[in-house]
């Protein structure tokens, strides 16, 4: 009757009931049973002391380059994801002309932090419209599920040309023409419409995204096609600047296209209250008649500092600017110098200004500003029980330093020269205003906020935050000492039938008869992420930051086992999300 029961497990189905004690059945790609299941399988599996979970839905990823190469998707495949969401923020690849290949490699290199060198040779561009890019993602053979969403920024420059590669307003001829290309695409499948409207997000050359001063006619106008094709989210990154205005036009957009938006949000130091008064905002909304969410990140957004990526505290000094594209191993055999050493400690660093097209300094200075002189918000991430992304004031580098009595910097430069030159210090950005997580518990409170921002696949220089998935388990749910923790219920529910509501992927994101066998036996006492560390795998072996876990025992997709105790099984039933088919 079945191809595969797995037994005795503790079943945590993604619905927010309360565990429970079952056995589950898969019969070719669904669950065909759960409770007690008599008779016997091909194979059974014993789950005695283990939970078993819905796969894990991830709506925020940038793997739109690396979905066209890479098969095995990690690290996200690694932390028990077996559907991403890819094409947020706008940008993306298609569609697009054939001369502007390299453009478009331009602008995700500058947003994402996805290495130029290996998407030039890692992306085939055998594709022009967006629906002939989903029928090359259908062809690649892959572990997990992947569903895109039709870039703002690709979108602007392939109606526009130069006038919507450099932000001109559109036309109504401009926008009718992108409207009938994000419906089309929507009706061959695409899961949604992103776009940008963040001062952070700038392509290599600093300019910002195209569709980041969109006004309203534009933005409205391109989001009726969602309404018209039936289906479909509306996705932004935003500095919701003014905060109103930006969430008055998403949730009317929402209203008359009954469709979902999705919005980022954030703690800020700046200003570290101001969530609550947006997650009310959407709240009222929807009580309106709305379903606009915020995109709420389940750890602090912050960046890894070290001597192999692409950041640390000395980054803007000239001496280690002065280095250039050296290899690793001559930079190590430099910073073990001495007298480089002393020169780079005593060296002010040199911050380059960038201006906007109205010649306004960009935010981003700030940012290297701070991961050069805020010692008080630098971290060792070297915790008790391992990595630690809740660290204490006490392992601030300003604390060590006073503890020492050195300067701060040569604190800095030894501990980022330890562990053969590969540790790594953390600095948080936003989440962590007062230094705890307890406010992201009280944002995932609300039905207005969803689960998102892992990043998947970009910013690979600078964090690993697919591990999100894993961070959701340990941390909130078993590890927590220093505040509240969160139920093992509640953090499978926010990772599974939540975020596959607001996609409307109605197969998969609970444990029921009849759903997609995609699913995950975890050993929640052994479950760890470990640290984060420089891999040179891409294209070209262009590096990224990677974690493995521990304690993922099996991950099915499609009912096959595609990871199992660590180790990739070769299987790949995983395919392309075409929204008609599973709305």
């Amino acid at each position: 009757m079945h191809d595969i029961i797995i037994r005795n497990a503790v079943v945590v189905d993604g619905t927010g009931t309360e565990a429970r004690k079952a056995d589950i059945a898969i019969k070719a790609d669904v669950i065909s049973a759960v409770g007690t299941v008599e008779g016997t399988a091909a194979r059974e599996i014993d789950a005695e002391g283990m939970i078993v979970t819905p796969g894990f839905i991830d709506i925020h990823a940038h793997y739109d380059g690396q979905a066209t190469w890479d098969g095995e998707l990690a690290p996200s495949s690694w932390h028990g994801v077996t559907t991403v969401v890819m094409g947020n923020c706008g940008v993306g690849f298609a569609p697009v002309r054939p001369d502007r290949h390299d453009w478009l490699v331009n602008l995700m290199e500058g947003v994402e932090d996805i290495p130029g060198t290996a998407l030039h040779e890692g992306l085939s561009w055998n594709w022009e419209s967006f629906p002939e890019y989903m029928d090359a993602l259908d062809r690649v053979p892959r572990s997990i599920d992947v569903a895109a969403q039709v870039p703002h920024g690709a979108l602007r420059a392939y109606v526009m040309d130069d006038r919507g590669a450099t932000n001109e307003h559109a036309t109504s001829e401009d926008i009718a023409q992108m409207k009938k290309i994000v419906l089309d695409s929507l009706n061959a499948g695409a899961v949604g419409f992103s776009t940008s409207r963040t001062m952070l997000h700038l392509s290599a050359d600093g300019v910002p995204v195209p569709g980041t001063f969109a006004n309203e006619d534009e933005l409205l106008g391109i989001g009726e096609a969602l309404g018209e094709a039936g289906h479909g989210v509306f996705e932004i990154s935003s500095d919701l600047t003014p905060a109103d205005t930006e969430l008055d036009w998403m949730a009317r957009l929402s209203k008359t296209n009954k469709a979902p938006v999705v919005y980022s949000l954030a703690q800020f130091h700046s200003d570290p209250e101001i969530w609550r008064d947006m997650v009310a905002a959407t709240e009222r909304a929807n009580e309106g008649g709305a379903r606009v969410y915020a995109g709420v990140g389940n750890r602090c957004t912050g960046v890894l500092l070290s001597w192999d990526g692409n950041l640390n505290p000395f980054s803007s000094c000239p001496s280690f600017k002065a280095l250039g594209a050296i290899s690793r191993e001559e930079l190590h055999a430099k910073l073990r110098d001495p007298a480089f050493k002393a020169k780079l400690i005593s060296e002010a660093p040199e911050f380059e200004e960038q201006f906007d097209e109205n010649d306004n300094l960009i935010s981003r200075r700030e940012i290297f500003e701070g991961v050069t002189f805020n010692y008080k918000n630098m971290f060792s991430m070297e915790g008790e029980a391992g990595i630690e992304y809740e660290p204490s004031a006490e392992m601030s580098i300003a604390a060590i330093a006073e503890k020492e009595g050195k300067n701060p910097r040569e604190v800095i430069y030894d501990y980022l020269s330890s562990d053969g030159g590969h540790a790594t210090l953390f600095y948080p950005i936003a989440n962590y205003a007062y230094g705890n997580y307890d406010h992201v518990l009280d944002m995932f409170d609300s039905s207005a906020v969803v689960s998102s921002l892992s990043d998947g696949g970009a910013h690979v220089g600078l964090i690993c935050d697919a591990s999100q998935p894993t961070f959701m388990l340990t941390h909130w749910v078993r590890d927590r000492k220093r505040g509240k923790r969160m139920s093992l219920e509640r953090a499978v529910q926010l990772q599974t039938s939540v975020t596959a509501d607001v996609y409307g992927f109605k197969d998969r994101g609970s444990i029921e008869v009849g759903k997609r066998a995609d699913l995950n036996i975890i050993d929640l006492e052994k479950l760890y992420i470990g640290r984060p560390e420089i891999h040179y795998d891409l294209p070209t072996n262009a590096k990224r930051f990677l974690q493995k876990p521990e304690g993922y025992v099996a991950t099915f997709v499609a009912g096959q086992i595609i990871r199992e105790n660590g180790e990739d099984t070769g299987a790949r039933p995983g395919r392309l999300i075409r929204a008609s088919a599973v709305h």
